[in-house]
């Protein structure tokens, strides 16, 4: 069955790129209605901006939506995966500027908000899409590809130059709580050059220590270091699971990602949908419904983070 949530959950932060305060509001929403997100600082004209693939301005840095009208929100790949992580399937989400609030960089405090709330079942299937036949992209060495099977898993490869990071590989059944448990308190990471440069074009402006991993060459210069030793790979699942929920609904299928970001997961969304054969809409049984992200989500295995 799909789901919702019982009631709205507000968060407040900043945004990564422009350092504006930012407020917003996940609200219940009815069967079938999908994922929106909606501007409220903006009066006038269609402020309703889908969460589906095809709206997505492709960019290196983070996932951009944006509708017919112009009106956009980025930013979104974190809460996109607390969603989709926590089982749902119809949401509101009100945002007061154009960027989802980036918190500590992870998605725990979404993941932790919304089930406090609780979860509500509607009395209809969830529209899943089976991978039917391998899809792949490539670019730059960096490689994604979409293969079958019965659930979503994803599999992921990175590999950098500095050697507080180095080469990291992880694959992950995403089924029974999985991503609250393994992926969700995972926080965003970045080289302090790649920083620097970002701000010298007014870019990471809300970015600081508190909401990023920042490593220099072997140095991890955020205080505690990371949460995990493979913290960055398992951060990129989490971007790549977000990301993948672009689909419309959850993905059947085993995603593979070589030093891939948003911009190719995209492309990879785009080609499985233009390939003919390739993917099909399915109303979930049971059985599958239960091997769904979210299915089996208990509270107290949700990492508490400060």
């Amino acid at each position: 069955m799909q789901h919702t949530l019982k009631s709205p959950v507000s968060f407040k932060g900043v945004g990564l790129h422009s350092g504006k305060p930012a407020t917003m509001v996940l609200r219940p929403a009815a069967a079938g209605h999908g994922i929106w997100f909606k501007r409220t600082d903006i009066e006038l004209g269609n402020v309703l901006i889908p969460a589906i693939y095809d709206a997505v301005e492709r960019t290196p840095l983070c996932t951009r939506l944006f509708n017919d009208a112009g009106v956009s929100v980025s930013t979104i790949e974190h809460i996109m995966a607390a969603l989709a992580g926590c089982g749902i399937h119809n949401a509101l989400v009100e945002l007061d500027g154009p960027e989802v609030p980036i918190m500590d960089g992870s998605s725990v405090a979404f993941v932790r908000g919304i089930m406090a709330r609780g979860v509500r079942q509607q009395a209809a299937p969830v529209l899943a899409y089976e991978v039917l036949q391998p899809v792949t992209v490539e670019r730059e060495g960096a490689r994604a590809s979409l293969l079958p099977s019965d659930g979503l898993q994803i599999e992921f490869h990175i590999d950098f130059e500095d050697a507080a990071i180095g080469r990291q590989s992880m694959v992950l059944d995403m089924r029974n709580g999985s991503f609250a448990r393994e992926l969700s308190d995972c926080r965003t990471f970045c080289r302090r050059s790649d920083v620097e440069a970002m701000r010298e074009n007014g870019l990471a402006l809300g970015g600081s220590l508190n909401n990023a991993v920042v490593v220099q060459g072997d140095q991890v210069l955020t205080p505690g270091g990371f949460r995990r030793a493979n913290e960055a790979v398992r951060h990129k699942m989490l971007d790549a699971l977000g990301d993948l929920y672009l689909a419309g609904g959850p993905i059947l299928g085993r995603y593979v990602g070589e030093k891939s970001g948003h911009s190719m997961t995209n492309t990879l969304l785009r080609k499985l949908f233009e390939t003919p054969g390739a993917v099909r809409p399915v109303l979930c049984t049971p059985e599958q419904a239960a091997r769904l992200p979210g299915q089996g989500l208990v509270w107290g295995e949700i990492p508490a983070v400060a």
